[in-house]
């Protein structure tokens, strides 16, 4: 069983700074980027960051220069530093991993290498 698990987030002022973190966790093989997305009631979730095994980062427009993410490979986790935050940043914030995940079924080693998600934390920035 593989788990995404976030924890962070919560209030904020516009302005201010939150911090989330997500650790993955489990059967895991190999993790290859790893990402956070958000997601309003009745919207679409969309893209914030991600960053490669490398530790390449990429930003949407909406958050370049105003948030950081980074891992740590050896502990499985990924960060997302936020600042300058705007009461649109607000929204459920998901953490994701492209994961090889492994299965030992009778000695027999399994992979499956399959997206990931975790539970998903609120954000809320206030002006």
């Amino acid at each position: 069983q593989v788990q995404l698990v976030e924890s962070g987030g919560g209030l904020g002022q516009a302005g201010g700074s939150l911090r989330l973190s997500c650790a993955a966790s489990g059967s895991i093989l190999s993790i290859d980027d790893m990402g956070w997305y958000r997601q309003a009631p009745g919207k679409q979730r969309e893209l914030v960051a991600t960053i490669t095994s490398d530790c390449t980062p990429y930003y949407t427009d909406a958050v370049k220069g105003r948030f950081t993410t980074s891992r740590d490979n050896a502990k499985n986790t990924v960060i997302l530093q936020m600042t300058s935050l705007k009461p649109e940043d607000t929204d459920v914030y998901y953490c994701n991993a492209d994961l090889t995940a492994y299965q030992d079924v009778d000695d027999v080693f399994h992979f499956n290498r399959s997206q990931y998600w975790g539970q998903g934390t609120q954000v809320t920035v206030s002006s």
